[in-house]
């Protein structure tokens, strides 16, 4: 029998494995957030482990992208050097190779800055989740600095309670999908006009029958697309997670259940998978950045290059 955080008997090893897999990849919960504010108009807006890394990845994306961006265009001749050289490659493959193609040169101006944070920002997000900063935290309090484990009155133990990656919650990606909701309805409005943008989805040249099918059809797909991205791009951070955990508690499961020495023979095995998988989920991180920019940009440019 082992000692849950709470201090009680949580049974068997493989009894466990279940619960510790989603007590990591999960956000803190508002029971027990990080920091407590009062609500507002009944919303409880106090800082989860989630809402505290979505202002670490702001703050990332500033300093590393932002602020050398402005720094750079102040200058008089610019001319990228060291850093500026990767954030020019990255920005002018993003216009030239997704914005510029799928929205059209008349309004690659208008929404490529759009679709360049969404790819800056989950892509800050992402990588932070492949860095073990909370397990760290915990295993440095614990064994240097002897801080009793599930004691939440110290602050440390709040931060181990949930993952750090927030595009792996369905919130912070539904929130994301929802930018690009509404964003192709700005585009077809703003290319179009508003009256015009909703006339496209009646297609011209079909029977009325026919043509409310489609419209219906239309209507449905406005909500799929942000849907689609929202569970792509969370499920996708959340599943990479499982699989790494999984693999290495095989190792403490045979331990149990056979014998120690059976642990770490498996060891052998389960450690060299969990690093393929782990250099797998780097790859991961930019795909889908690289996949939710780019059908981000599809779907605005299907709103203004219309064809029926």
């Amino acid at each position: 029998m082992s000692v849950s955080e709470s201090g009680h008997s949580s049974g068997t090893v493989l009894e466990q494995v279940g619960d510790n897999i989603i007590h990591h990849v999960s956000n803190s919960s508002l029971d027990q957030p990080l920091i407590h504010l009062p609500p507002i108009f009944g919303i409880n807006i106090s800082v989860t482990k989630h809402v505290l890394m979505l202002w670490v990845v702001a703050a990332l994306v500033s300093i590393f992208v932002i602020v050398p961006i402005q720094k750079y265009m102040k200058k008089e001749k610019p001319v990228p050097s060291g850093w500026m050289n990767a954030i020019e490659a990255i920005v002018s493959f993003i216009r030239d190779a997704i914005v510029k193609p799928n929205i059209g040169s008349k309004f690659t101006d208008t929404w490529a800055p759009m679709i360049l944070t969404f790819f800056f920002f989950i892509l800050f997000a992402n990588g932070i989740g492949l860095i073990p900063i909370f397990d760290t935290l915990g295993a440095t309090s614990r064994f240097l600095f002897d801080v009793p484990k599930g004691d939440d009155h110290y602050f440390v133990n709040k931060l181990l309670h949930g993952g750090a990656t927030v595009t792996g919650n369905f919130n912070v990606t539904a929130g994301l999908a929802a930018l690009t909701f509404f964003a192709i309805i700005i585009a077809g409005s703003k290319a179009h006009g508003f009256i015009a943008h909703w006339k496209n989805l009646k297609p011209k040249g079909f029977s009325i029958p026919i043509s409310i099918m489609l419209i219906l059809i239309e209507t449905l797909g406005m909500f799929v697309k942000p849907f689609a991205l929202t569970m792509r791009l969370a499920a996708n951070m959340t599943g990479g997670h499982i699989a790494l955990l999984a693999i290495l508690s095989f190792m403490a499961i045979f331990a149990e259940m056979v014998n120690p020495l059976t642990g770490i023979g498996l060891s052998l095995f389960a450690v060299p998978m969990a690093a393929a998988i782990s250099g797998l989920e780097i790859i991961v991180v930019l795909v889908q950045a690289y996949v939710f920019t780019l059908l981000s940009a599809v779907f605005i440019g299907m709103a203004i290059n219309v064809h029926h």
